[in-house]
C-alpha cells in the first residue's frame, strides 16, 4: 500500500492566512497561546501542501483555501476538498518547529510522529516503556540510548493514532519492534507494533540529525515516499 509524507518547517510558513478556510480562521481565532497557534498553523500548512502534492494541484492559496483539515470527534485531523471528504485519509505530526504529514487511502488506519531526540529520564522510561522496551534501550550503545529511546516513543505515539486513542490508553500496552536494534541513520528502516488489544501494526521509521519520524498503519505500507519529490510520487501513482 503506497503511503506518501511530506515535512515543512516554520520557515515555511507564509506571514498572512489567505490559504486558511473560514471553518480554520475560526478555529485559529481562538488559540490564545502563541505556541499552539504556531504549531496549528504550521501543521495545517504541511497537511495542504502535502494533500495539493498528492492530489496534482496547485500550491497557491486560492487552492489550498479550499482544502480543509478539521478535527474529527476523535481529535484526529481529516481533510476534505472543496467541502467533501475525499478517498485518503491523513496523519499530523509536529515539534519544534517541523511538522510532517502522511498521505495513505481512505479506510487506512495510520498514525505518524515527530520526535526529537534528547535526554529521557529514568522515570520517563519507566513510566512510558514496558519491560522489553526497556530491555532493548539497555542493551543500546551510549551513543544510541536516547536516540532508541526516541524511537521507541515515537513509534508508541504513532500507533496510538492509528487507534485513534492518544495518551488515553497506557503507552505501556503498546509494544515496539524494529526490524534490526541498530540504528539505520541512511533512510527507512522497519518496524512493527502491537497492543494488549490485539491491534497490530506495520510500518517505518527513520532518523536524521535530531529528528525521528515513524509511520505506522493497517494494512501494512509499502516505505514511504517523499511528496517533495513530485516526479517520483505521480511516477507511483500511475504504476499503482
Amino acid at each position: 500500500m503506497n503511503v506518501f509524507w511530506l515535512e515543512q518547517d516554520a520557515n515555511d510558513l507564509p506571514e498572512n492566512d489567505d490559504w486558511l478556510s473560514s471553518a480554520e480562521l475560526l478555529v485559529l481565532g481562538k488559540l490564545i497561546f502563541p505556541k499552539r497557534h504556531e504549531d496549528w498553523r504550521l501543521g495545517r500548512w504541511t497537511a495542504k501542501r502535502a494533500l495539493a502534492a498528492h492530489l496534482g494541484f496547485s500550491s497557491d492559496a486560492s487552492v489550498l483555501s479550499h482544502i480543509e483539515v478539521l478535527a474529527a470527534p476523535s481529535g484526529a485531523p481529516e481533510a476534505f476538498i472543496k467541502g467533501r471528504s475525499g478517498d485518503f485519509c491523513i496523519s499530523l505530526s509536529h515539534r519544534e518547529r517541523s511538522a510532517i504529514c502522511f498521505v495513505a487511502p481512505h479506510g487506512v488506519r495510520l498514525g505518524c510522529d515527530l520526535e526529537i531526540i534528547e535526554p529521557r529520564s529514568k522515570q520517563f522510561i519507566a513510566d512510558y516503556f514496558n519491560r522489553e522496551e526497556q530491555d532493548l534501550i539497555r542493551r543500546a550503545s551510549p551513543a544510541d540510548k536516547f536516540r532508541f529511546a526516541a524511537l521507541l516513543w515515537s513509534a508508541k505515539e504513532s500507533a496510538l493514532k492509528a487507534l485513534q486513542e492518544g495518551l488515553r490508553l497506557d503507552a505501556r500496552s503498546i509494544t515496539v519492534t524494529p526490524d534490526s536494534e541498530s540504528c539505520d541513520v541512511n533512510g527507512w528502516s522497519g518496524l512493527r507494533t502491537a497492543s494488549g488489544q490485539g491491534n497490530a501494526f506495520l510500518g517505518w521509521w527513520w532518523h536524521r540529525g535530531r529528528k525521528v519520524v515513524t509511520v505506522v498503519s493497517d494494512p501494512a505500507p509499502d516505505m514511504p515516499f517523499n511528496l517533495a519529490d513530485a516526479a517520483c510520487h505521480h511516477s507511483v501513482l500511475r504504476c499503482a
